[in-house]
């Protein structure tokens, strides 16, 4: 008895950790599946559309219940703030996002996603939304960790350096279809998406904190995005997509791929990592965030063999060494804030960690 107790206690104690798990190994089987669907022939423009239209199917009848009572009236202004939101956190970035993953790879993807969080630093220390110290230990850490994660991804985008040899045979063999030529400027075209993929949601985080002061419904907020994104993809996938059996999904790895992104990664991760984020606070969140990079490169190279060049083994640990100095350097603000009044701050959206738990939404939306 006292033993079935202490595991009770064990798996209550440790439950948000076994959660958090949970939630980076379905973003890394995200990556893998939608890889294979693109390979498969569908296109990352109409995989972003199906997508979020079965997110807005999923997610509308939890924003409506959920938020009946908090959801403010939705007039013009907001209607059109919300729209050009929607466009600079998923019309736009989203198909330049999943673009970079059909041209580059999923461990290139999965370590660059990871500077969201010192631009968006970036952007709002120029604004003058974030403080920065020069001369206290966690403003060194700050401004360092920034430097250290920007230079790791370009590392990654300008240097590919020799190929890491396999230790042995792969289970699932990745065979090549293009030239080492065609390769290349694949590469070179797939970076500069990412990159400024990863730009564009570092402005929509700023944006979404002030359009979140007037929505105050995140839920409904997110669907809402979802939906409008849904609109904005479709506009943008007739225009460079005009074959019409380009939108046929058949009952194979394209649908699937299509509903695991919809339904588990804008429905369950969601509601997961905001379960974890009012048990253990933002930054515990966070410090999972680059366990998703470590497993997709481990299972692209021992499992799929997937060609790993040095240049992104060395870019990706930069770039997770630097996001840890920039959130330990961020996890002093509260110290340094003592005497402000907790209505005057809002720690849900002025912190770099929970910038990225907002990517991670972003991703799942």
């Amino acid at each position: 008895m006292a033993k079935l107790q202490l595991g009770t206690a064990l798996c209550r104690k440790f439950r948000p950790h076994m959660f958090m798990i949970l939630v980076q190994i379905c973003y890394t089987i995200l990556y893998f599946i939608t890889e294979a669907s693109f390979k498969h022939g569908l296109k990352p423009y109409v995989y972003v559309t199906y997508r979020h239209l079965v997110g807005t199917v999923f997610m509308f009848p939890f924003a409506y219940f959920l938020e009946r009572a908090q959801r403010p009236k939705l007039t013009l202004v907001l209607f059109l703030e919300i729209s050009f939101l929607s466009l600079l956190g998923v019309g736009l970035p989203m198909n330049m996002y999943f673009m970079s993953l059909k041209y580059t790879s999923p461990t290139f993807v999965a370590s660059t996603v990871n500077i969201i969080v010192p631009l968006t630093f970036v952007i709002a220390v120029v604004m003058r939304l974030e403080s920065l110290n020069h001369r206290h230990p966690r403003g060194i850490a700050k401004f360092s960790g920034t430097l250290i994660s920007l230079s790791g991804v370009m590392t990654m985008a300008l240097f590919k350096g020799p190929i890491v040899k396999q230790l042995w045979r792969p289970l699932i063999k990745i065979e090549a279809s293009q030239t080492d030529d065609e390769n290349h400027e694949k590469w070179v075209l797939g970076s500069i998406l990412m990159v400024a993929s990863c730009f564009i949601w570092s402005f929509w985080y700023i944006m979404q904190a002030l359009t979140l002061k007037r929505y105050p419904a995140q839920l409904s907020l997110t669907t809402w995005m979802s939906a409008i994104g849904t609109l904005q993809s479709t506009v943008f996938a007739i225009i460079v997509e005009r074959e019409r059996t380009a939108w046929r999904i058949g009952f194979d790895i394209d649908l699937w791929s299509i509903i695991y992104g919809g339904v588990v990664i804008s429905g369950f991760v969601i509601f997961i990592q905001l379960w974890c984020t009012e048990e253990k606070g933002p930054v515990f969140v966070t410090i999972f965030g680059p366990l998703t990079t470590i497993m997709v490169a481990f299972l692209a190279y021992f499992i799929l063999g997937e060609t790993l060049y040095s240049g992104s083994i060395i870019g990706a640990a930069f770039v997770v060494i630097g996001l840890y100095l920039l959130l330990w350097g961020k996890e002093g603000d509260g110290e340094e804030a003592v005497g402000v009044k907790p209505e005057e701050t809002h720690p849900s959206y002025s912190s770099s960690e929970q910038i990225e738990i907002d990517r991670q939404k972003a991703l799942s939306a």
